[in-house]
């Protein structure tokens, strides 16, 4: 199970507390055992033959009913325990949820946070996840989603440097003689496309420029050495350099309002008691959680 959801026997191993070499001899035991291999291996990637898939669609459920059955079983004493499965946008991790490791873990000592950071839109429940953070627009169907943060403007910005040099756009018909630095989605490799709003009237502009990537700070970092436009979802980080002058925001009367980060879970399970307390302890709440004693 662990070789197939990592996708290698390094990161299953170190996921286990094994040695790569102990699963890689575990693996072979198993499959002199059942006469069929499971693994195909290379020297660059490990994954499932047609009898490995198989075998382990079948187990998937069933081991996620045994995690279950112990859960329920540490929940019946009052007790949060075990591993709780996060997956969410790197802009989410760094602002939400790595200032609050520490009081969460004082709080629920016995819980282990997995922290997976992804760009893309993912599948919680196939991917084993207890819950997702994402922008609300982007959010999966049949999910209860917990609002983290409220909305908030999009940001046109660059360096006062390159308005200096190549002036400021005053509508969105600009931004074709402009450079401009571009969002690409992770999951699709689709470029982001600008949205613009003025007086009901509505656009997407597809601009050019001399940087694509999918990492808010070496876009911002582009913006502030003058490489052109930044358009700009994270108003913290881009407003603060806004308030120190090493940004300047354009088009501020086209920039829509856009939904904030929502934490979702699927509706069709209901939230553990690490869950519950991990959602207070991201929204500044009082926990409840037992605290370790000194």
């Amino acid at each position: 199970m662990a070789i197939v959801e990592h996708g290698s026997f390094v990161r299953a191993a170190d996921h286990l507390g094994l040695s790569a070499s102990a699963l890689s001899q575990t693996i072979r035991l198993l499959e002199t055992r059942l006469g069929v291999r499971l693994l195909n291996r290379t020297t660059r990637s490990v994954g499932p033959t047609a009898a490995g898939t198989r075998l382990h669609a079948r187990l998937k459920p069933m081991m996620q009913e045994m995690d279950a059955a112990v859960t329920e079983v540490v929940e019946s004493a009052g007790r949060a325990a075990g591993t709780l499965r996060i997956n969410t946008l790197g802009m989410a991790a760094k602002r939400l949820i790595a200032p609050r490791l520490g009081r969460f873990h004082t709080e629920y000592p016995d819980v282990v946070l997995d922290i997976v950071v992804e760009e893309h839109l993912v599948d919680i429940v196939a991917g084993g996840f207890d819950a997702g953070i994402r922008v609300g627009e982007r959010l999966e169907k049949d999910m209860v989603a917990v609002r983290l943060t409220p909305d908030h403007p999009m940001l046109a910005v660059a360096s006062p440097e390159y308005l200096a040099r190549h002036g400021e756009p005053k509508k969105p018909d600009d931004l074709h003689r402009h450079a401009c630095i571009n969002w690409r989605f992770a999951g699709s490799g689709a470029i982001y496309r600008w949205p613009l709003e003025r007086r009901g009237k509505v656009s997407e502009i597809a601009v050019d420029g001399p940087l694509v990537s999918n990492f808010g700070d070496i876009m911002r970092a582009a913006a502030l050495q003058g490489l052109g436009i930044l358009y700009s979802y994270d108003e913290e980080e881009t407003g603060k350099l806004i308030a120190a002058g090493r940004l300047k925001r354009v088009l501020a009367d086209w920039s829509p309002t856009v939904p904030g980060l929502f934490l979702y879970y699927s509706s069709r399970r209901l939230p553990t008691p690490a869950l519950r307390g991990f959602i207070d302890c991201l929204l500044d709440r009082d926990t409840g959680g037992k605290r370790r004693k000194a």
